[in-house]
């Protein structure tokens, strides 16, 4: 299929790099020309503003776009939705609060313009690796952009089937999943970042009672100098506790067994927070989340090892810089 990719950072340029590889056509749109002139050298159609990218599609459109949460977000999905014909598709791929998606698509569909939310995960990996991709929005919409989905989703791979399933009509095993309607994709996408909050801080404060276990305050027979490094491996090998982030930890750890590069200082993208939210909203008890949310708020006042172990988790799967500390 033929669509536009707005917005070519991080993982904007490299799912359009994938879909490329699967012989979809990309027309590369970026605010800034670099991005795009480095995408027309690999095969992509080059677009230097919204107008472009919309020119050089066919109705029925789809525009994919990966800019940052927020005002970025807001202005470019409302010129796309002045821009866009009846039929055509908006993909939010971001990190939208849902019910903004929700505003947004009425204003959309006033145009006759179709929104899709598509909650993204993957980060700096996803372009090996494939990207599970979570979407909001209604069936004809879905239908028109599922090629995309199926190149830039994993695929079943070499991940063992789930004893008892038998869903023949769901695509959750090829890594992408249709999950109701307008919202309800960055809905799941914010749960899954709430949840993923909650798995770093559990790794991050068992190693750092691990390192604290030579600590001269104990007593010298009951004193251990663990070598971190060489737990993180060991557990990554038929421990109930292996995982992608675990993987992160340990290759973090044999680089800089003291992670002397990072601060501790560690930021939140906003969707550990919306998910307290709805966690209010819904008077469903979240405690790990909650507090995993609040050891960040913490991390910009003082650092403990634990915070640099989320760093550098940070930074393994998403690419994410440290912000320095104000």
């Amino acid at each position: 299929m033929k669509l536009a990719m707005v917005g070519l950072g991080r993982m904007g340029a490299n799912m359009a790099r994938r879909l490329m590889r699967d012989g979809h056509e990309v027309v590369a749109c970026n605010r800034s020309r670099g991005p795009v002139d480095e995408l027309a050298a690999e095969g992509a159609i080059p677009a230097y503003s919204l107008e472009e990218a919309v020119a050089a599609l066919a109705p029925p459109r789809v525009v994919w776009v990966m800019v940052p949460a927020g005002a970025a977000t807001e202005s470019t999905v409302l010129e796309l939705g002045r821009l866009c014909d009846p039929g055509d598709v908006v993909v939010d791929g971001g990190n939208s609060w849902f019910k903004d998606d929700v505003r947004r698509a009425k204003v959309l569909a006033d145009k006759g313009v179709r929104y899709v939310d598509c909650g993204t995960s993957g980060g700096v990996w996803g372009l090996e690796r494939g990207y599970c991709l979570m979407a909001g929005g209604e069936r004809a919409a879905i239908e028109l952009l599922e090629p995309a989905l199926r190149t830039l989703a994993p695929g079943v791979g070499d991940i063992p089937r789930t004893p008892d399933r038998d869903r023949p009509d769901s695509t959750a095993e090829q890594g992408y999943l249709h999950c109701g309607p307008v919202g309800s994709g960055h809905f799941v996408k914010m749960v899954h970042n709430g949840i993923e909050y909650g798995l770093m801080q559990a790794y991050a404060e068992g190693l750092d009672i691990l390192k604290g276990a030579a600590g001269e305050q104990l007593d010298e027979d009951i004193r251990y100098d663990i070598d971190l490094a060489d737990v993180t491996e060991l557990w990554r090998r038929g421990s109930v506790v292996g995982s992608w982030l675990l993987d992160l930890t340990a290759t973090a750890l044999a680089r800089s067994p003291k992670l002397e590069e990072f601060s501790g200082y560690v930021q939140d993208s906003g969707e550990g927070r919306w998910t307290v939210l709805a966690a209010v909203e819904e008077a469903v008890p979240a405690d790990v989340l909650t507090a995993a949310l609040y050891k960040r708020f913490r991390s910009r006042q003082e650092h403990t090892f634990a915070e640099k172990v989320l760093s550098a988790m940070r930074k393994g799967f998403g690419g994410h810089v440290e912000q320095p500390s104000a």
